[in-house]
């Protein structure tokens, strides 16, 4: 008996969770090509958490060992200071004890440099660029995806499946769910990079910190095996309202909301040349990730605020447990099999996508009471513990139960 043929999956964009689909289902046996419009693979924004149910996942492809050639290993993380004069409120060790409890250490990285990970791993037959998708067509026994070029050239290319890791402003959504009103924050944030010969030395150590104060709140911590700082501001919108990872912000503008702050902030504002600043926006959980061959993975899927440090996360998740539910699988089997890793899936990344919301208002709180109590709860906490549901996630039992 012939050995059935590879399903062919076509997983429309390059970004972190379109490579790690494409390198999952390769390793499940399957034919997966991935299709970025852009005419070479390059990653926005700065910096990422790779936490350890990011990390356990690239060990399977055995990648996770490359990750101190870029990534900054934490040595520590939440940890949350008072914004006029620094003061710790609470700091969590991670180092060896993240690593007994949950398998895998947890690391800071520059995303460009994951996505180059990633990218260094697929083959090179299994990426094609300049592929913007503007058509996504049911074609009976197979999908079809229609892509144009930079000039406008058209080709169409008939898959077993099509994996819309699009992002935010999917082009694939809409062959599966109908399209939901972006739900506004209220919030924008600025991010930029720093020298680190220009930081100030507390924020060079392998240390995610926080700084908390009134209506916003700043991060950093070193990335790119620590030449850089990664800094990210949250500070409410004004009438800000762009929601892209490319507009252009202000330093000016930036140093402006955080006047009156511990000067170390103040410090790697200045030392920053530019900065990004887009608006923030989620989509209420989608009702259902897959139609017929038609499916969804990422931010595609799942758009959720940044406060949980777990989107690229999430998508890796996602590419796993997609490769398994089509290993094996036939042509029309696809469907089903596609059924199968919505309904695994979709729960647990609506729940983190729900668990997103509203962090912001602890974190903003105006000095007073409900400060002074936050901050008594911050002191006693174990977040490292409290975050064993997202950290310790077992993909393979809930494939199992699924």
């Amino acid at each position: 008996m012939a050995k059935p043929a590879s399903l062919r999956i076509a997983i429309v964009g390059g970004g972190l969770g379109g490579l790690a689909a494409a390198l999952f289902l390769r390793r499940a046996g399957l034919e997966a090509t991935v299709y970025e419009q852009s005419s070479a693979l390059r990653e926005l924004g700065a910096g990422i958490v790779v936490a350890p149910n990011m990390v356990r996942p690239l060990a399977t492809l055995g990648l996770a060992a490359r990750l101190p050639e870029f990534a900054v290993q934490l040595e520590a993380a939440w940890e949350f200071r008072r914004w006029q004069d620094g003061r710790v409120l609470s700091v969590q060790p991670m180092g060896e004890e993240c690593l007994r409890l949950y398998g895998a250490h947890c690391y800071v990285a520059h995303r460009a440099d994951l996505l180059a990970l990633l990218q260094s791993a697929l083959p090179s037959e299994a990426l094609k660029l300049d592929r913007r998708c503007i058509a996504v067509r049911d074609a009976g026994d197979a999908v079809e995806a229609v892509f144009a070029d930079r000039d406008g050239r058209e080709t169409t290319v008939r898959a077993d499946a099509v994996i819309g890791a699009d992002g935010i402003h999917s082009v694939v959504r809409p062959a599966v769910a109908p399209e939901i009103e972006a739900r506004f924050s209220g919030l924008c944030a600025f991010r930029c990079l720093v020298p680190a010969a220009d930081a100030p030395p507390m924020a060079l150590r392998a240390v995610q910190t926080l700084w908390l104060g009134p209506e916003r709140h700043f991060v950093h911590y070193p990335i790119s095996a620590g030449r850089l700082v990664n800094v990210v501001a949250i500070v409410p919108a004004g009438d800000w309202r762009t929601e892209s990872w490319t507009a252009e912000g202000a330093i000016g503008d930036l140093r402006a909301e955080f006047a009156g702050w511990d000067a170390r902030v103040l410090q790697l504002v200045d030392a920053a040349t530019d900065t990004k600043r887009w608006a923030l926006y989620d989509r209420t959980p989608l009702a259902r990730w897959c139609a017929g061959r038609v499916g969804l993975l990422g931010d595609a899927a799942h758009a959720m605020l940044p406060f949980f440090a777990q989107g690229a996360a999430q998508a890796i998740e996602d590419a796993v447990v997609l490769a398994a539910c089509l290993r094996g699988v036939d042509a029309q089997g696809v469907p089903a099999a596609l059924a199968r890793y919505d309904a695994i899936r979709r729960p647990r990344a609506s729940e983190v996508q729900l668990m997103s919301r509203g962090r912001e208002i602890r974190n903003h709180l105006p000095d007073g009471p409900a400060q002074v109590e936050r901050d008594r709860a911050l002191a006693g906490g174990d977040p490292l513990r409290q975050s064993a549901w997202l950290y310790g996630h077992d993909v393979e039992s809930a494939l199992r139960a699924g």
